[in-house]
């Protein structure tokens, strides 16, 4: 076991931390009245329904699922009856199902829940699928898709990505605290199953203690470093925490795992750890709630399902006290239209801002300075990039490169104009995206 500090780094921003809610420990929030559950909560294919209207359901139920491979299944956090199936829009515009379930306050757990019985490779892949496992990053990809890699022979690296380098979030720093051994049992999980010798725990420099916390978590005969990353957003990307822990370089086109990686979010691994000892699936969340409108900021453990509004009261934020509100951080986070929405999987952090900081200061010309192509850390250049979305020029924003945009805003952070380049990057790869489906290729 070592502590290395990372020698290399991608470009990126020195963003406010603002980690106000680093010291406070997890609470629970109440469990509400009705939730909403979502069956679209990862990166592929909705699931279906597998209970109706007036089904009693049990904490740790499935209720649902789908035949798909790129699928994950969804179950109950709450015990309760079934009020509706119903038509529900995430905050990225996608329709799926949604079960609303009236909860009965007394969480009742499906007697079906067990630890499950693993005995190789494709059984601890069946185990992480049916622990509704996704990136807890953000991303939402399911992580028995990724660890199913079928080559995986070829990777020799994990990587667990404990950067969190997003300005407010905690949430990862907390596990790193507070579930260290369920960490330690994820990632020798994985290890077993996957064959994989060599491990690389990625932690930005500004966390001490989770640092020393992970470091004793493992025997010095183990292959495994904690890197020491400089605090210097967007540490925590994918290729960027790659690139940082263990100096591999990503290519165009490439997989992680093509390179011999697998990254992993270290709440996923915490996850993975706590199912294969307990057999609860993904029923909540720890997530951080800060923002200058919240009156008592914290890290809360909330039951998928929960509405927002129940997070915010709980959390002291008046009602209309707030111009904005996001789920996750202020450099990647998506603006809720509503905080009747629920709290997902992937959903980090809840974020409430006043009217006063929430409003877009006013943009201006470009004045051609650099900054955005000197921040990038993919070395894109997006001013350009802003003006081939302008005049709807897709084979210019595919000679740009716009497709590998990691969308982390540093571009639009660092402007000095206030240019919405990041906006515009995001709006490129859909032109870019339709332009493709014409039958041009990207080379």
């Amino acid at each position: 076991m070592a502590i290395v500090r990372a020698k290399r780094r991608l470009a990126g921003a020195h963003v406010p931390h603002h980690k106000n809610t680093e010291q406070m420990e997890t609470q629970r929030c109440p469990i509400p009245p009705r939730v909403v559950i979502p069956l679209l909560q990862h990166m592929g294919t909705p699931c279906d329904p597998l209970v109706k209207k007036g089904d009693m359901v049990l904490v740790g139920q499935k209720i649902g699922d789908s035949s798909h491979p790129f699928s994950v299944p969804i179950h109950a956090s709450c015990s309760g009856i079934v009020a509706e199936i119903a038509e529900y829009r995430n905050v990225l515009g996608v329709s799926c199902k949604a079960v609303v379930i009236d909860t009965d306050g007394e969480q009742r757990i499906d007697p079906s829940i067990a630890p499950p019985i693993i005995q190789d490779r494709e059984s601890f892949l069946s185990a992480v699928r049916e622990s509704g496992a996704v990136g807890l990053g953000g991303a939402g990809f399911p992580t028995h898709i990724k660890l199913g890699y079928q080559d995986i022979d070829r990777v020799d690296k994990l990587v667990i990505n404990a950067a969190e380098c997003e300005p407010y979030i905690t949430s990862d720093y907390r596990t790193c605290i507070e579930d260290t051994q369920a960490i330690a049992d994820g990632i020798h999980l994985i290890c077993r199953y996957l064959g994989i010798q060599k491990v690389y725990i990625g932690i930005e420099d500004n966390k001490p203690l989770a640092i020393e916390r992970l470091n004793s978590l493992f025997s010095p005969a183990e292959d495994v470093s904690i890197v020491s990353l400089k605090s210097l957003y967007p540490q925590g990307a994918e290729k960027s925490i790659i690139y940082a822990t263990c100096g591999v370089i990503v290519p165009k086109g490439k997989l992680p795992a093509d390179c011999g990686v697998l990254v992993i979010n270290v709440s996923t691994v915490a996850h993975l750890g706590n199912y294969l000892k307990a057999g609860m699936p993904l029923i909540a969340r720890r997530i951080t709630v800060d923002g200058d409108a919240v009156g008592k900021p914290s890290n809360l453990h909330v039951l998928i399902g929960t509405p927002i509004r129940a997070v915010l009261d709980f959390c002291k934020v008046p009602e209309n006290s707030y111009g904005k509100v996001l789920m996750g951080g202020p450099m990647m986070g998506t603006a809720v239209e509503s905080v009747e929405m629920p709290v997902i999987k992937n959903n980090n952090a809840i974020l409430a801002f006043t009217e006063k900081s929430a409003q877009l200061p006013q943009t201006t010309a470009c004045i051609r300075c650099g900054k955005c192509i000197g921040i990038c850390p993919m070395k894109l250049m997006p001013a350009r990039l802003e003006k081939a979305y302008d005049t709807r020029n897709p084979e210019l924003l595919m000679k740009l490169h716009v497709d590998l945009c990691i969308n982390c805003g540093c571009c639009s952070f660092i402007c000095p104009a206030k240019r919405h380049l990041a906006q515009k990057n995001q709006l490129g790869k859909v032109l870019l995206k339709e332009y493709q489906s014409k039958g041009v290729s990207n080379k």
